[in-house]
C-alpha cells in the first residue's frame, strides 16, 4: 500500500521524522516555497497589471490547476513514471508536429493548440518530456554513455528543439535544449567529450545565424548595443534597466512603480515582471525572490543526490538544473546580461501552461523523494 509522507528537511543536516498524511505524498519544502513565490507573484502581478482583478483571478485559477497537477503527479511512483516516459515524449512530439499544421497563431508565432475552452502550448511539456526520455534511455545502460549512444541522445534533444524553433519560439527551444543537455551532462560525460561538443556548438553559430529570423538577429545585436536604437529594438531593455535602477535598495513601494504604471515598461505582467518587482520592492525584494528560487533548486538537487536509481537521479537532477536555467535566462535578459528571448519568470509571470508544467515537474520531484522514503529501512 502506498503510504505518504511530507519530509520537512531541506538537507541532510536537517532531516526530521516525516509527517505522514493518509493517501498523499507531498514535499513540505517544495510546497511551502512554491506558495511563498506565488504569493509574492500575486502581489507584484496585481501592480504590474494595473490593479486588474480579473487577471489576478485568472492567475489564481491557473495556480489551482497547477497545484492539482502537482498533487496528482506526486502520487505516481517513479517506476510508473519510467514506464510513461517514452509515451509522454512521443505524444508531446506528435503535438508539436500538430502545431505545425493546426496551430493557433498569436503575436506572429504559431505555438498553441486550441482546445475550445482554452489554448495549450505543447512545447512547455517538452521541458519535462526530454529529461524523462533521456533518463529512461540511460536507466539500464552503463554510465557514462558510449560514443554510439550519443547520436540517440542528441536526436532526443534536437528533434523537439528544432520543431519549437520553427514556430518560432527561440526562448522555449533554448530551454528544451538546455534541459536535455544538462541531463546528458549528469550522466558523467568526460571533459574531453564536453569540450568537443562545445567546439561543435560554437562552430555551428554562423550556420544558426543564417537561419535566424530578422527580429531574432536584431535582438542579439541590440543586446550587444541597446543604445544603438533606444526608441526601437533597444527600448525594452533600456526601460527595464531604468525600472531596476530606480528601485534602489528598498524600492518605491507597492503600486508606486512609475515605469509600470505609466506604461513605459513593456510586457510588464509576463517577460519583464522581474523589473516591476525591482522597481517597487528594490534590491532586497529581488534578493528575497532569488533566495526562494535557490531553495527550490537546492531541494531539487538534494532529492537527486538521494535518489535510488539512474532514472530518478538523472530526472531529478535534470529538472532541478532546468529550473535554474529558467530563472537565470529571465532574470539575465531583464538585467541586460542576456539577449531578450521571451522567457517568463517562473511561477510569477502570467501563463497557464508554463505554471502547470513547472508544478508537474515539482510533483515528479516529490514523487521521487516520497518513494525513496518508502523504500528506506
Amino acid at each position: 500500500m502506498l503510504s505518504s509522507s511530507i519530509n520537512l528537511a531541506i538537507g541532510p543536516a536537517a532531516v526530521l521524522r516525516p509527517l505522514r498524511l493518509r493517501g498523499l505524498v507531498m514535499d513540505a519544502p517544495i510546497v511551502l516555497t512554491v506558495f511563498a513565490i506565488c504569493a509574492l507573484g500575486f502581489v507584484v502581478l496585481y501592480s504590474a497589471a494595473g490593479e486588474n482583478e480579473s487577471l489576478l483571478l485568472r492567475q489564481a485559477v491557473r495556480f489551482a490547476l497547477a497545484m492539482l497537477a502537482f498533487v496528482i503527479i506526486a502520487q505516481v511512483p517513479p517506476r510508473v513514471l519510467r514506464l510513461w516516459a517514452p509515451w509522454v515524449f512521443f505524444v508531446s512530439l506528435s503535438l508539436l508536429l500538430l502545431v505545425e499544421f493546426r496551430g493557433v497563431t498569436g503575436g506572429g508565432a504559431q505555438r498553441w493548440l486550441d482546445l475550445g475552452f482554452s489554448r495549450f502550448q505543447p512545447s512547455e511539456i517538452m521541458k519535462i518530456a526530454v529529461p524523462m526520455m533521456i533518463a529512461w534511455f540511460m536507466h539500464e545502460r552503463a554510465l557514462p554513455p558510449t560514443f554510439k549512444q550519443l547520436p540517440i541522445l542528441l536526436l532526443i534533444i534536437c528533434a523537439p528543439t528544432l520543431l519549437i524553433a520553427l514556430q518560432p519560439d527561440l526562448g522555449t527551444a533554448l530551454l528544451v535544449m538546455a534541459s536535455g543537455g544538462l541531463t546528458v551532462l549528469l550522466t558523467g560525460l568526460s571533459l574531453r567529450l564536453i569540450l568537443a561538443l562545445g567546439a561543435i556548438l560554437l562552430g555551428s553559430i554562423p550556420v544558426l545565424w543564417n537561419y535566424m529570423l530578422d527580429y531574432q538577429r536584431v535582438r542579439i545585436l541590440t543586446f550587444l548595443d541597446p543604445e544603438s536604437d533606444p526608441l526601437g529594438a533597444g527600448y525594452n531593455i533600456i526601460q527595464s534597466k531604468i525600472a531596476l535602477g530606480s528601485g534602489g535598495l528598498f524600492g518605491k513601494g507597492w503600486l508606486n512603480g512609475t515605469q509600470a504604471h505609466l506604461e513605459f515598461l513593456p510586457e510588464r505582467s509576463t517577460d519583464f515582471i522581474f523589473a516591476v518587482l525591482g522597481e517597487e520592492f528594490g534590491l532586497l525584494g529581488l534578493l528575497f525572490l532569488l533566495a526562494l528560487y535557490f531553495v527550490l533548486i537546492g531541494r531539487s538537487l538534494y532529492i537527486a543526490a538521494q535518489a535510488q536509481d539512474t532514472f530518478t537521479r538523472l530526472l531529478a537532477g535534470g529538472l532541478g538544473l532546468t529550473f535554474f536555467v529558467y530563472v537565470f535566462v529571465n532574470t539575465g535578459m531583464v538585467c541586460g546580461l542576456l539577449p531578450i528571448v521571451g522567457v517568463p519568470l517562473p511561477l510569477v509571470s502570467v501563463g497557464g501552461t508554463s505554471m502547470v508544467t513547472l508544478m508537474a515537474g515539482f510533483g515528479i520531484l516529490a514523487a521521487i523523494h516520497g518513494n525513496r522514503k518508502l523504500l528506506a529501512p
